[in-house]
């Protein structure tokens, strides 16, 4: 249950949600297995997964949840092999071409015939709601499948008013003067990895790996004769976790010092529940506190995009 990617989002009214309603709104959409002919499904499942039974999990001033999906697997090649087919003989059989709506249809119709046979992929996206802090944080390394998560505990509440991060003079614009005048922030420690990219659509990218960030091949790329700006930087933070952090202020790639994992170490695993209730209540604590310095160091403005 130890995160390893954070999207992280503010509400912008207060979340005043008590246990008990919230999980009686998750059981409006409960996960359950898609149809013989359903493409995919998305619901709640048991926020602790297969230790536990219950759809919300609280501790430490945090609500656990964990939405879940199931995607049939249908090869485009499979489809368009089949399709061609179809296409091929109405010609053979009616000398003419299929037209489009004919297409889309037998399109439809291969798609109805293969769903019962398909594969099935399921995967969890985690995240818990922080009233005290005024945030949700997503353990997702896609900003789509974070959205996907917000827009189900918003069909489930009615209203979900969330915005995200914003820097207003641009994170990249931060993060390039942390390299440049070498003067980082407090608990932060530099890594070896990032990317630097050249402004517009089509700037030349330099991505770094086991790389001196502050040498002056590095530097060379940034500044006043440079063209290009950090858009993801490695560091490590107050010898508790190591990231990687992007322009849109995603956090990527966290690892926990082995000297966070050990401070549990002595708790029974006899009874798992116990244990990850203790695992959470740590990571929660660790991650907040490092939310708080993180986002400390930009000035920030809003984005509505996501707001109710």
């Amino acid at each position: 249950m130890w995160f390893k990617n954070l999207y992280i989002f503010a509400f912008t009214k207060p979340f005043t949600h008590s246990e008990e309603d919230l999980e009686k709104a998750l059981h409006e959409h409960v996960f359950a297995r898609c149809g013989s002919t359903e493409l995919s499904r998305f619901g709640w499942s048991n926020a602790l997964g297969k230790h536990g039974e219950s759809l919300l999990h609280y501790t430490n001033g945090c609500f656990f949840l964990n939405a879940r999906k199931e995607e049939k697997m249908l090869p485009a090649s499979v489809i368009k092999e089949k399709l061609e087919e179809k296409v091929e003989a109405l010609q053979h059989e009616h000398s003419r071409k299929a037209t489009k709506k004919e297409k889309e249809q037998f399109k439809e119709d291969i798609t109805f015939e293969l769903l019962p046979r398909a594969f099935s992929r399921i995967s969890d996206t985690q995240g818990y709601v922080c009233p005290e802090k005024n945030i949700i944080v997503i353990n997702s390394s896609s900003r789509g499948k974070a959205e996907d998560f917000l827009a189900l505990l918003r069909k489930c509440l009615g209203s979900l008013p969330v915005t995200s991060f914003v820097p207003e003079a641009g994170a990249e614009t931060t993060m390039t003067s942390w390299l440049l005048e070498q003067t980082l922030p407090e608990r932060f420690t530099i890594g070896f990895e990032g990317e630097l990219k050249a402004m517009g659509d089509d700037g030349a990218v330099l991505r770094c790996k086991n790389q001196d960030l502050l040498s002056d091949e590095i530097l060379a790329h940034l500044g006043e004769n440079g063209e290009k700006q950090v858009v993801k930087i490695a560091f490590d933070w107050d010898q508790t976790l190591s990231c990687v952090l992007a322009d849109d202020l995603s956090v990527k790639r966290v690892k926990f010092h082995d000297s966070v994992y050990e401070q549990n170490e002595d708790i029974p695993t006899d009874d798992m529940i116990v244990k990850i209730d203790a695992d959470l209540t740590l990571m929660t604590g660790e991650v907040n506190r490092f939310i708080e310095d993180m986002l400390a160091q930009f000035e920030l403005a809003t984005n509505s995009y996501l707001e109710d």
